[in-house]
């Protein structure tokens, strides 16, 4: 823009802006005059700056339309300087969606005729996006009228986005693009303040990948990033639209679920997320298999504060983690002590070895079409000086925790072997080999030092391993295979099937044996099950490549029947026998072999959880109490009331919410066996829980003390007691006292 373009401006109706105050001054005095010059200077250096695009000028008349506007700026909104001149002001701008500048945005500046300074604001024009930071006041005529606004701006695009590129820094995961912990702490912290005065719920769930330190010391940390971007997207996308979800840490992950308290639907999304997790990824050159554990937390049962969910959560977790990975886990109130055992648990299992509380049992797996024994599995047991037996399935999974497993399975194979040595015949031992104790560079020479110890043949000795070996395919873990196969051990493939197989372990990794899952068992025998064609299947696979297969956990006769239809080799489990001493397996082995004819029940049934288990039962408006014998999803055996008629309903109170409609199908004398209305749900551990909770709010309002509220947090009703009937049943302790004692 020339001095020319400015005087025709300043000549226009409305257009004495900067320039035509300016320009007015100077064709008032001669050009010779100091003032002249002065005001020459001025316009000038205005012009200079506003064509160096460093800032523009603006100017509007007292009803807030233009009436200047630097030329430059006006392309970026969209027209000319000559076709904006006249038009509103305001007009130029978006209004801001979120209001951020609160009550200062700029038709409300321009109404109350009020001086601003740097108010950001994005241009209308939509062909790309364009921020301006804008400054003016009020200028007014000699008699004080308001005339209009005057005013300067810079363009701040730039700035703005890097601005909100911080912001996002400061709220996203720079690695995966999800939520940051502070950013769920935020969300979470909103959302409960808003739904505790609503009475409504919202879960917590912490999702921690397995075995994924693995991943990051074979493969190295840029793989575990990749590793990490692509769990970030398979769990955006199974959860979807139904919840938030942020990466807190590491390998760690949180989602947040509103108005979800559903332990079936829950449970359902958890298994769903543990199943996508643990599918195969492929990072670089490599295929990784790693999987994922869930904790679970719902307020307002499991707590009110951000605090005592996430607590929970954890808890939860910590529990799923310790029940053997790759599963989810409800909070519950004893938690707290079972992580608490779990810690000292860990910390005597360090003088298990030392203290001579460590033992090995020996499972038979037997021919399936001559019944003869042919070889032992070796499964560790622990008998605690002070607790006694500790199932494998909780000490296991500490020792992995506290890097004690290389230190057990040196013990379990030294002491196999040496068991085994000494045994008649040729009989074959199988020892479980973790993961991690596999891919240990010093694993060769152990298994060169037990077999030289022992005087074992190489080739009784059987190496189990699943296939989390598998988990990051590498050159190093092939050459660790031809170095076991070297020493002509045998190898076995573990829980074949569970997930992570792939016809590419059978072709590259050299093993002897199949195990096929015991998963692959369970319902097999019900009719329209598929099981029988998978079994089938890996069968058929195995005898193509040379291998031998291996049912385990068969139990009933009806499966044995089954697998030997489908020609599996071998079979473990207690159709057969469970694990036996060294001693007792010698005993058997006395004539050099031991033959053993199946036996067992004629048909697989669903599992029944045995337990003694007192909970409440409520008929009408009385409360008994009574103890559950044995439990399924649809039913129970409970026993402590007498008499009481078929087809009664009642209400079982499990505790913590958990109420269940039941009607009673049948009853002899204090034992009645009891089906539900509603279905029980996994609580993700092998027990089982109601699906749904009843409210604390609506338990507290009943009168009953609820431990997640505090005391008065909700008024609770007083009970009339004039209003209760006599009780209908009774009691154990009611029968007892009217039987007549004998004189």
């Amino acid at each position: 823009m020339n001095n020319k373009d400015l005087a025709r401006k300043a000549k226009q109706p409305g257009a004495r802006g900067f320039f035509g105050n300016i320009s007015s001054r100077i064709g008032s005095q001669p050009s010779s005059e100091p003032g002249s010059m002065k005001a020459a200077d001025a316009l000038a250096l205005l012009q200079n700056f506003e064509e160096s695009g460093l800032g523009w000028f603006w100017s509007t008349d007292a009803s807030g339309n233009l009436t200047y506007i630097t030329e430059s700026v006006a392309e970026a909104l969209g027209g000319s300087s000559a076709e904006l001149v006249g038009t509103p002001m305001v007009s130029l701008f978006l209004k801001p969606d979120d209001n951020e500048s609160g009550s200062r945005t700029l038709p409300f500046i321009l109404t109350k005729k009020v001086k601003f300074n740097g108010l950001e604001v994005q241009a209308a024009n939509d062909e790309e996006e364009c921020w301006l930071s804008i400054s003016g006041r009020p200028y007014h005529d000699p008699s004080g009228n308001f005339l209009g606004f005057r005013g300067s701006g810079s363009e701040v695009t730039a700035q703005r986005r890097q601005s909100l590129d911080t912001t996002r820094m400061a709220k996203y995961d720079s690695l995966t693009g999800l939520a940051n912990r502070a950013s769920m702490t935020k969300i979470l912290e909103t959302t409960l303040a808003a739904y505790q005065a609503q009475n409504r719920t919202c879960t917590v769930m912490f999702v921690d990948l397995d075995r994924f330190k693995q991943v990051n010391d074979t493969l190295g940390h840029p793989a575990g990033d990749e590793l990490l971007k692509q769990v970030a997207e398979r769990l955006q996308k199974v959860v979807g639209k139904a919840g938030e979800v942020g990466r807190i840490g590491g390998d760690e992950f949180q989602i947040i679920l509103r108005d979800c308290d559903d332990r079936g639907v829950l449970g359902d999304l958890a298994t769903k997320i543990i199943g996508s997790l643990s599918q195969p990824y492929l990072v670089g050159a490599n295929r990784c298999i790693i999987g994922a554990s869930i904790g679970i937390a719902i307020s307002p049962f499991d707590g009110q504060s951000r605090e005592e969910l996430v607590k929970g959560a954890d808890l939860a977790l910590y529990e799923a983690k310790g029940n053997g990975r790759g599963r989810f886990r409800f909070y519950s109130k004893d938690l707290q002590q079972s992580a608490e055992e779990r810690r000292v648990l860990g910390e005597d299992l360090k003088h298990a070895i030392i203290k001579e509380e460590l033992a090995l049992a020996y499972q038979p797996i037997v021919n399936a079409k001559t019944n003869i024994v042919e070889g032992f599995e070796a499964l560790m047991r622990w008998n605690h000086s002070e607790r006694g037996i500790i199932s494998p399935a909780l000490f296991v999974p500490i020792a992995e925790d506290t890097n004690l497993i290389w230190e057990l399975g040196e013990w379990a194979i030294n002491r196999a072997c040496r068991d085994a040595a000494s045994w008649p015949g040729h009989m074959r031992i199988a020892v479980n080999v973790a993961a991690s104790q596999f891919a240990n560079e010093r694993f060769p020479k152990l298994i060169d030092d037990a077999l030289k110890q022992s005087g074992l043949a190489p080739e009784r000795l059987e190496l189990e391993i699943t296939e989390d070996v598998f988990m990051a395919e590498t050159n190093e873990m092939d050459a660790l295979f031809q170095a076991i196969k070297s020493r002509d051990v045998r190898l076995v493939l573990d829980d074949f099937g569970t997930g992570h197989s792939s016809l590419s372990h059978l072709q590259t990794a050299p093993f002897d044996r199949i195990k096929i899952d015991q998963n692959f068992l369970r319902g097999a025998t019900e009719p329209g099950s598929r099981n029988g064609a998978l079994i089938a299947a890996i069968v058929a696979l195995a005898d193509a490549l040379g291998m031998e297969t291996t049912a385990e956990g068969v139990e009933a006769l009806d499966e044995f029947d089954l697998i030997s239809k489908l020609n599996v080799s071998h079979v473990q489990g207690y159709v057969y026998s469970d694990a036996v001493s060294n001693a007792e397996l010698l005993d058997n082995l006395d004539q050099g072999q031991w033959t053993i004819e199946p036996s067992g029940p004629t048909h697989h049934r669903n599992e029944r959880l045995s337990m003694y288990r007192k909970v409440r039962m409520i008929h009408e408006n009385h409360v008994y109490s009574i103890v559950i014998r044995n439990l399924s999803v649809s039913g129970a055996l409970v026993d402590g009331l007498y008499n009481v008629p078929v087809g009664t309903k009642f209400v079982i109170d499990f505790g913590d919410g958990q109420l269940a409609v039941a009607t009673v199908c049948r009853s002899h004398r204090n034992q009645q066996g009891i089906e539900f209305e509603t279905r029980l749900v996994s609580d993700g551990n092998g027990g089982l829980c109601t699906s749904r909770r009843v409210s604390p709010y609506l338990i507290a309002e009943a009168g009953l003390d609820v431990p997640n509220l505090p005391p008065g947090y909700v008024p609770t009703r007083k009970i009339d007691t004039d209003s209760l009937s006599l009780p209908a049943f009774s009691t154990v302790a009611d029968w007892e006292a009217t039987k007549v004692k004998p004189k």
